[in-house]
């Protein structure tokens, strides 16, 4: 069971069907097969074949498009990496991932460039720019394949085990691991999300956050499965997903919570041009109640939430069962199975908190080169996620925060997402980040960061005494509010609380 020849099964029995919308490109699954096809073709003439490892430092584009589905054909390995990526970070990733080969843009290029001499195992002729804009050192995407066989590659045998992607952490709270998932893991990722979003033949998925991202995978994977449509942006902008939407009659979309509060907030935001949606879907970290009810009076019936790590745990909150359970980030699928432990690994009652762990048929094969860590992520088969939560008397999970998030009192434990809800309940504000800062007399001290709505203001000391007017409880109470343009955000748009935090015990203040 794996994912190679999900392309040409298309290709065959829906070669007329629009397979894929970039910018000006409009490509059935015969064409897009075909460029497929001479992309694999030539990594195979380059004597790029079965597990070498490929490496992608692109935004949103044809090409990593085409890079993401040549390496299945081929039994290659992708690695995407972020954009954002700078330095001993870069290095870093593309050695520890034994990349062979690069593919990246002119806008990168130079990033890369300043750390070319130190990533001595790639050979030269290896650096690869999607854009063709003519660098020197670096060869042309266009020209490796403009010669290239339009015809599948045969003789490759891919198995399920065989590694299909390394993909990096965001390092929301630590180094980044390379997590390595299998063709059977995403084989899974076509089955289960398909039958988990009610994704057809028919459907039509828009995707605008990030491709590198993980989440992108929980609707690419059903589209070229099932030979929908798929609608990739370069970047993510409120506006042209709207109007996307309205053109496009687009069925499904999967977002980061700060970009469905930028779509509501948009002033673009119609909810009539909306209507085609038959899911919005969110990932990648809890979205406050105050938004959920924003988008379902807005857009009812269609809201999703997923909880879950890469490493191969999810819950899914369907939409029928938002309007029971809206705090919820729903249950595990069938074939996972979830449990609330203690710092023990004992069960812990219904209602009480404790570490979420899971066992799911999406687990990964292990973080690249190191069993150790695999060790301690995965026990008898449990994967330990490192966040607290509780499940109710219907076995559905209320995610309570990251285990690093939580903040420790005077000896009491203070839950940041508790806060959190209250402070976006402020009018003025859009979005709340709160993490702990040094305190000579309690250890530990809530900090609330925050973003305020366009046209708004406040002053900081004013929402503050707000915010402990209105906490349940003495020790939720804030010490300080700071308010920002914005927070650091991973490539995925996952905001980066950590680096906020650290900044503060490291004895310097948030940049504002």
């Amino acid at each position: 069971m794996n994912i190679s020849k999900l392309l040409n099964h298309q290709a065959q029995y829906r070669p007329d069907h629009l397979a894929v919308v970039f910018e000006d490109f409009r490509l059935t699954y015969r064409e897009f097969n075909a460029r497929v096809n001479k992309l694999a073709n030539a990594l195979l003439d380059l004597g790029v074949g079965k597990g070498s490892h490929v490496a992608t430092i692109l935004g949103n584009s044809l090409e990593l498009l085409e890079v993401y589905w040549a390496t299945a054909k081929i039994g290659a390995v992708s690695v995407p990496l972020s954009p954002m990526l700078r330095g001993k970070g870069l290095i870093t990733l593309l050695t520890d991932s034994d990349t062979e080969i690069v593919f990246t843009d002119a806008t990168f290029a130079p990033h890369l460039e300043a750390v070319r001499a130190e990533l001595s195992a790639i050979p030269a002729d290896r650096y690869f720019l999607a854009d063709d804009a003519g660098l020197p050192g670096y060869q042309n995407y266009h020209d490796l394949t403009a010669s290239a066989a339009e015809t599948n590659p045969t003789g490759i045998k891919i198995s399920g085990d065989d590694p299909y992607n390394i993909m990096y952490s965001s390092g929301t709270t630590g180094l980044p691991k390379g997590i390595t998932l299998s063709h059977f893991v995403r084989a899974q990722y076509c089955t289960l999300y398909s039958v988990a979003y009610r994704i057809t033949p028919e459907s039509i998925i828009l995707h605008t956050g990030s491709l590198v991202f993980n989440g992108a995978f929980l609707t690419m994977m059903p589209a070229f499965f099932l030979g929908a449509t798929y609608i990739l942006h370069r970047s993510f902008n409120p506006e042209a997903l709207i109007e996307t939407v309205a053109r496009e009659k687009v069925t499904h979309i999967k977002m980061v919570p700060s970009q469905i509060v930028a779509m509501l907030n948009s002033p673009a935001f119609d909810p009539v041009k909306m209507q085609s949606l038959e899911m919005v879907g969110t990932v990648g970290a809890p979205l406050h109640m105050e938004h959920k009810a924003r988008l379902n009076a807005a857009l009812p019936g269609r809201f999703y939430e997923l909880y879950g790590l890469t490493e191969g745990f999810m819950t899914i909150l369907d939409k029928t069962d938002y309007p029971r359970k809206p705090m919820s980030v729903g249950r595990p699928p069938a074939f996972f199975e979830m449990r609330i432990v203690d710092e023990n690994g004992n069960d812990v009652p219904t209602g009480e908190v404790g570490e979420i762990i899971g066992k799911s048929p999406q687990l990964m094969s292990g973080y690249y080169k190191r069993p150790d860590l695999t060790a301690q992520a995965i026990k008898d088969g449990w994967l330990y996620s490192g966040d607290l939560g509780y499940v109710d008397e219907d076995g559905f999970l209320f995610l309570v925060d990251r285990k690093k998030d939580m903040i420790i009192s005077g000896g009491v434990n203070v839950y940041p997402k508790d806060i959190e809800e209250l402070i976006v309940t402020h009018p003025a504000v859009r979005e709340a980040a709160v993490f702990g800062i040094p305190s000579d007399k309690w250890g530990e001290t809530p900090l609330a960061a925050v973003i305020l709505h366009p046209g708004k203001s406040i002053a900081p000391d004013e929402l503050r005494d707000w915010i402990n007017e209105r906490v349940e409880a003495r020790f939720q109470r804030v010490h300080t509010v700071v308010i920002r343009d914005d927070f650091p955000r991973s490539a995925a748009g996952k905001t980066l609380k950590r680096l906020m935090r650290d900044e503060y015990w490291a004895g310097r203040e948030v940049k504002i």
